[in-house]
């Protein structure tokens, strides 16, 4: 079984020879982010899947910001560039929750805060602390926090 770093860069190959400008720039942006998360600390390892994961995700998140605030400031060409260079890191992420999907294990964690003593906006440590566990990866923390305040208020 392959790892996901080896597809990155067996991607990245593939992305080289067809010519793949958008591609290729930002699968070696992604690897790089991967080998300097690798070597950071007092000993270099390799990473699992988990955590390449993790960097491809905070990579995507990245390139997201970047494209608001390009288009924020009036530069419709970078922002464009970040938008699909953002997309072409989703591809390789896991599908994220659809709202309702969200918002049902919201709700059921809500309940088991309740249930446990946790009331009102106060609770909101607590609920999080059920959620995380089963949205990690498949929705960003900002949202499932939203959802979090808004059942709880």
């Amino acid at each position: 079984m392959t790892t996901l770093k080896a597809k990155l860069q067996e991607d990245l190959t593939n992305a080289i020879r067809a010519r793949d400008e958008l591609a290729s720039s930002t699968l070696r942006l992604t690897l790089s982010a991967i080998t300097n998360q690798e070597v950071a600390g007092k000993e270099a390892r390799v990473l699992s899947d988990d955590e390449v994961l993790k960097v491809i995700a905070k990579e995507a998140k990245k390139r997201r910001e970047a494209a608001e605030a390009f288009a924020q400031g009036g530069r419709a060409e970078q922002a464009a560039r970040e938008t699909l260079e953002g997309e072409f890191l989703d591809a390789y992420l896991p599908k994220q929750l659809s709202d309702d999907e969200l918002v049902a294990i919201v709700t059921q964690a809500v309940e088991e805060a309740r249930a446990a003593g946790a009331e009102g906006p106060r609770a909101m440590g607590a609920v999080m602390k059920i959620v995380n566990p089963k949205v990690a990866g498949l929705a960003e923390g900002g949202r499932v926090a939203a959802v979090v305040k808004r059942q709880l208020s």
